[in-house]
């Protein structure tokens, strides 16, 4: 399979370079809320993981703890499978969702070990409906690379809210991994026991 099997936890990489100035363009409170849950998140990534003197097994554990509580994990999970999780015994789907998980944990909490001030600015937010919220940004990163469009894609329920989906210079993350992941699925004959085979590995080489 190729490298971009985990296109969704990709998005983690941007936690880490979070240096948030002024919101613009904030129109409605819904808008505000958004933008100031991504700010938050921020704010924590970098004071929680990128601390000195942090262990691999804290670190990775601060960062699921994180990514449970603002990312909408189980529902990314189940939605990048599409209908091969409706499809699944009640086992893979368990399987799935615990693998898809540790794979996450094990490949991108070590990344915030390597924080060197990229800069991560909220340009504006728009409601997409009365639960979405879509908070545009730039990533301005260093050594004169080239800026990257960033868009975050916020659901409220309740009083909570959280991370469904990144767009990166136009790219859903979501929409890309679901692609990636029923291409495997077609090619194990519609079954996901090939995916979950996949997953096992690149857990196994990550760890």
């Amino acid at each position: 399979m190729a490298s971009r099997i985990c296109c969704i936890p990709y998005i983690f990489i941007f936690l880490f370079v979070f240096e948030l100035s002024n919101v613009k363009s904030v129109k409605a409170e819904t808008d505000a809320e958004a933008a100031s849950f991504i700010k938050s998140l921020a704010d924590e990534a970098v004071t929680s993981l990128t601390g000195e003197g942090l262990s691999k097994e804290e670190r990775r554990g601060r960062f699921r703890a994180l990514m449970l509580d603002k990312f909408a994990f189980k529902v990314i999970a189940k939605w990048v499978l599409g209908r091969y999780w409706r499809n699944a015994a009640e086992d893979e789907k368990r399987e799935y969702l615990s693998l898809f998980e540790e794979l996450m944990v094990v490949t991108y909490a070590d990344r915030f070990s390597k924080y060197s001030g990229e800069k991560l600015t909220i340009k504006n937010s728009e409601v997409r409906s009365k639960i979405d919220t879509l908070v545009h940004s730039v990533l301005t990163r260093s050594k004169g690379a080239q800026p990257i469009k960033v868009a975050w894609r916020v659901r409220k329920t309740g009083k909570k809210h959280k991370i469904i989906d990144v767009m990166v210079e136009g790219v859903s993350m979501g929409i890309a991994q679901k692609r990636e992941f029923a291409s495997v699925v077609r090619k194990s004959g519609g079954k996901i026991g090939g995916l979950l085979d996949e997953l096992r590995k690149r857990l196994a080489s990550n760890l």
